[in-house]
């Protein structure tokens, strides 16, 4: 009976703790309010992809037409193009991305002076915090035909590159300058999961003579494998999103062939040429498959790590 009023909380605690959730949640009530206007009430508009919208009509009055958008846009000869781009291009970004990353997360591990590790977090982690609209100029300044990176490459004998307007070198600009922007601050993640190895995994390894090289791969990269694949499982939600600012503030109808993704050609057909419809019903279908894939890779890490996103 003891034990029982001990455990049971008297009137005046059992107030005060609903007062304190009630303060959490007015913490949380803005946040919530945000996610609703400009989270939810949007989604309103996705009946655009099953009308014919007209602006003077508004949703209300505009005719309905069913699947007519999704046959159209499956029917473009385009659109095979677009998705091959944006495959290719956020691919190429979320593996290079993930590889450097984590190689950077190993080295930085190894820096035994704090000074010197802080100040090198510090300079790889800046560009993260910069917008592309900012960067592109940067970007443009030093791949153009005229650029630093050019006058480099006609220093050493060799012709200029037209970075910018070639199909064969837009594509190798946009991943890896992505990269370089994403690396240092994806790369918190994976050294947080260095941190949390037992250090005397590798304290035993080399008393028994393995090198540094061996240890990584049967030590550390085991021990870093569950967030590796929970983070690669959030990325493929960004498969079918290739990045609309960069691409927007880098490409020019020269490079469409290989540089147009889905996010810029709904821009440049829904918005630009006025087919709200059409363009909705692409934005659709993109959301719907990365849905599934997110539900896919959440359900493969949740058997193969016993963690998951949600």
């Amino acid at each position: 009976m003891k034990a029982l009023s001990k455990n049971k909380k008297s009137p005046a605690k059992n107030a005060a703790s609903r007062k304190n959730a009630l303060c959490y949640h007015a913490m949380v009530l803005p946040g919530m309010l945000f996610l609703v206007v400009f989270g939810y009430l949007p989604m309103l508009g996705l009946i655009m992809a099953f009308q014919d919208f007209i602006p003077a009509k508004g949703i209300t009055g505009s005719e309905f037409v069913g699947l007519q958008h999704f046959i159209y846009m499956f029917s473009l000869p385009d659109i095979g193009r677009v998705i091959r781009n944006t495959l290719i291009i956020a691919l190429g970004k979320i593996i290079l991305g993930m590889i450097m990353s984590i190689i950077f997360a190993i080295l930085l591990n190894e820096i035994r002076m704090k000074f010197l590790k802080k100040t090198v977090q510090t300079i790889v982690y800046l560009p993260h915090f910069l917008s592309w609209v900012v960067l592109a100029s940067v970007v443009i300044n030093m791949f153009n035909i005229d650029g630093s990176v050019n006058q480099i490459i006609a220093s050493l004998g060799l012709g200029k590159i037209n970075f910018l307007g070639s199909n064969n070198w837009f594509r190798k600009l946009i991943i890896g300058t992505d990269v370089w922007k994403e690396f240092g601050y994806n790369s918190v993640v994976y050294l947080a999961a260095i941190t949390g190895i037992d250090a005397g995994l590798h304290e035993a390894a080399a008393i028994d003579g393995a090198s540094w090289w061996k240890r990584v791969w049967h030590i550390t990269l085991p021990g870093m494998m569950p967030i590796i694949l929970l983070m690669t499982a959030m990325n493929l939600t960004s498969v079918l999103s290739a990045g609309f600012d960069q691409i927007y503030n880098l490409y020019s109808p020269v490079v469409y062939e290989v540089g147009d993704v889905l996010d810029t050609y709904v821009y440049r057909i829904g918005l630009v040429g006025r087919q709200y419809s059409f363009g909705t019903a692409v934005g659709l279908c993109r959301s719907v498959v990365a849905m599934i894939l997110l539900v896919s890779a959440n359900k493969i890490t949740q058997k193969l790590t016993s963690q998951s996103i949600f």
